[in-house]
C-alpha cells in the first residue's frame, strides 16, 4: 500500500496541514496572549476612552497599567481563586460536574450498548437518515459515536452489499457535523458554552438576557434552536446521502476484510440486562426529578418580589443525577459495576479526561480576568465594534450574523477544539457584536458559534478523530487518502452550514426564542 499521496498532500489540504501544525497548542497560545496583554497594558496604561453605558449615558474607561505594583499584587492575588477556580461564579465546578454523571454512564458501558441496539434495528430503506440522526445524538457519548456508531454503519453496509464508507460517510456526518445539536437539553457542550457565555457578557457589562429582554439559562439558551437543527440536519444529511455521497461511492470498488463480522457488534446478554435496568432506573429518576420541579424546587416569588426558579437554576445538577442513575443501573446490571468503588473508578477516568482543561482554563480565565480587570477586553471590543460601525454593518444584523459564522468556520479548520475555540472567540465577539447592534445578544453569537464549529469538523485535519476515521475508512478502501476522505465529506459541511445558518436567521428574523 502507498502513503505517498497521504504523506506528501497537495492544494488545500496541504495548506490547512502545514498553517495548523503551526499553530500552537490553544494552552501556549493563552500564555503568550496573558503576558502579551500585561505588557499592552504597560504600554497603554492611562489611556482613556468612551462607551456608551445602560440608558445611552456614556462611561469612561481608563487602561491599568498591570505592571503597576497595585496592579501585581491583585494579580497575584486573585490567581487562584477569583480568576480561576471562582472565575464567573464557579463555572470551572459546574463544567466538572456535569462531566461526573456523563462519566458514569459512558464508562459503565451505556452509551455504547445504546448506540449497537438502536442501530442493528434500522430499518433498510431509511438507514442514511437514522444513522445521520444516531450520529447527532451520540455527541452526548462522546467518544462513542466516533469509535462503534461510524465502525458499525460500515458493517451495516457491508452486510447489505453495498459499499460501507457511505454508510460511514453518513454517520461521520452526524456524530462531527451535526455535534452541537440534541434532543438532550444541558449537555455539557450546553454548559461549557452557556456558562462562558454569560461569563463573556457580564465581564464587560453586557446583559445576559435574550432578544426579548429574558434572563438566559445558560445551559438551556439553545435549546429549542438544537431540538429542531437535529431533526432538520438528520434529513439535510440523509438527503445529501442519497444525492450526492451514495450514487458516487456506489461506483467504487471495495473490499471486505475476513476478520470483520457485524455480529462483534451484536448487543450482548449483560448488556441487554443493563439496558433493562437502565431504562427502569430512567423512568424513577425522571419521576425524582418531576417530584423536586413540582416541590421543593418549585418557582416561588421571594420579599423582593422577584420570581426564583430553583429548578431551572439547578437544571445541571438534574441532568447529572439522571445520568448517574441510568449509569449506575447499567453498570450494575451488566456486571460492569461490582461495587461503587468501580462507580467511583469510572468518575476519576472522566476526570482524567479534564486534565487538559484544567490546564486550559488556568490560562484562559487568568488572561480573561486581566482583559476585565484592566479595561484592556473593554478597549479591544470598543475599536472592534467601531471598525463595524464604520462599515455601516450596525444596520444589518443578518450580515453581522453570517460573518461571524464565516469567520469561526475557517479559524475552525485551522484550530481544533471547541472549548478552546470558544474561549478565544466568545470573549471578543460577544461584547463586540452586541456594541454595534443590540440585537446581537449572547446567545444568539453562542449559537452561530456552534453552527460554524460543527459544519466545517468533517473537512479538517485538526479535528481530533480524522485519522481514526481514515484508518476505518481505510479498511474497506486500503488506498484512501485524506484528501479523498475530505472531498467525499465536502457535500455534507456545506449542505450543513447553509441550512443550518439559514435556520438560525429564521429564528433571529422572526424572533423566535433559541431556548429557554
Amino acid at each position: 500500500m502507498s502513503n505517498s499521496s497521504e504523506t506528501n498532500p497537495t492544494g488545500f489540504i496541504a495548506f490547512i496541514e502545514r498553517v495548523g501544525k503551526r499553530i500552537p497548542d490553544p494552552v501556549i497560545i493563552f500564555i503568550y496572549f496573558l503576558v502579551g496583554a500585561l505588557i499592552l497594558t504597560a504600554l497603554i496604561g492611562g489611556l482613556t476612552f468612551e462607551t456608551y453605558g445602560a440608558g445611552g449615558a456614556p462611561v469612561v474607561h481608563e487602561i491599568r497599567n498591570m505592571l503597576a505594583r497595585e496592579n501585581v499584587v491583585w494579580l497575584f492575588d486573585n490567581a487562584l481563586l477569583a480568576n480561576w477556580l471562582g472565575f464567573g461564579g464557579g463555572v470551572l465546578g459546574v463544567i466538572l460536574i456535569v462531566m461526573l454523571g456523563v462519566g458514569i454512564a459512558e464508562h459503565s458501558g451505556l452509551f455504547a450498548a445504546v448506540l449497537k441496539k438502536v442501530s442493528r434495528g434500522l430499518p433498510v430503506k431509511f438507514l442514511p437518515l437514522f444513522l445521520v440522526f444516531i450520529g447527532i445524538m451520540s455527541s452526548i457519548a462522546t467518544d462513542a459515536g466516533y469509535l462503534i456508531l461510524i465502525p458499525l454503519a460500515g458493517l451495516l453496509y457491508a452486510g447489505l452489499g453495498k459499499n460501507p464508507l457511505i454508510g460511514m460517510a453518513a454517520a461521520f456526518a452526524g456524530v462531527s457535523a451535526g455535534f452541537s445539536a440534541n434532543l438532550i437539553p444541558a449537555t455539557p457542550i450546553d454548559v461549557i458554552i452557556g456558562e462562558n457565555a454569560r461569563i463573556f457578557a457580564e465581564a464587560q457589562g453586557i446583559p445576559f438576557v435574550n432578544a426579548a429582554g429574558e434572563t438566559l439559562t445558560p445551559a438551556t439558551m439553545h435549546y429549542y434552536f438544537i431540538l429542531v437543527s437535529t431533526f432538520v440536519l438528520a434529513i439535510v444529511g440523509a438527503w445529501v446521502t442519497l444525492k450526492f455521497v451514495g450514487p458516487r461511492l456506489e461506483q467504487k470498488e471495495f473490499t471486505i476484510p475476513e476478520e470483520l463480522r457485524i455480529s462483534d457488534f451484536d448487543v450482548t446478554p449483560e448488556e441487554k440486562r443493563g439496558l433493562r435496568a437502565s431504562g427502569i432506573a430512567l423512568l424513577a429518576a425522571l419521576a425524582a426529578v418531576y417530584g423536586l420541579a413540582v416541590g421543593p424546587l418549585a418557582p416561588y416569588t421571594n420579599e423582593a418580589g422577584v420570581e426564583v426558579t430553583p429548578f431551572l437554576n439547578n437544571i445541571i445538577l438534574l441532568i447529572t443525577f439522571v445520568f448517574a442513575a441510568i449509569g449506575i443501573a447499567f453498570g450494575v446490571a451488566s456486571g460492569k459495576f461490582k461495587s461503587m468503588m468501580d462507580v467511583v473508578k469510572a468518575m476519576v477516568k472522566q476526570m482524567d479526561t479534564m486534565g487538559y482543561i484544567l490546564v486550559l482554563t488556568f490560562f484562559c480565565y487568568n488572561f480573561l480576568g486581566v482583559l476585565s480587570y484592566s479595561g484592556l477586553g473593554a478597549y479591544i471590543t470598543f475599536l472592534g465594534a467601531n471598525a463595524l460601525t464604520g462599515m455601516g454593518l450596525q444596520s444589518f444584523p443578518v450580515l453581522l450574523l453570517i460573518g461571524f459564522v464565516i469567520v469561526t468556520a475557517i479559524i475552525n479548520l485551522f484550530v481544533g477544539g471547541l472549548t478552546s475555540k470558544w474561549m478565544l472567540l466568545g470573549p471578543i465577539f460577544i461584547p463586540m457584536l452586541y456594541m454595534v447592534n443590540p440585537a446581537m445578544t449572547p446567545d444568539l453569537v453562542a449559537a452561530a458559534f456552534r453552527v460554524a464549529d460543527s459544519a466545517t469538523n468533517i473537512i479538517t485535519p485538526m479535528m481530533s478523530y480524522a485519522g481514526i476515521i481514515l484508518a476505518f475508512m481505510r479498511k474497506y478502501n486500503p488506498q484512501l487518502t485524506f484528501g479523498e476522505m475530505i472531498a467525499m465529506m465536502l457535500p455534507y459541511s456545506i449542505a450543513f452550514m447553509l441550512v443550518w445558518i439559514a435556520l438560525l436567521v429564521g429564528f433571529f428574523s422572526f424572533g423566535i426564542p433559541l431556548g429557554f
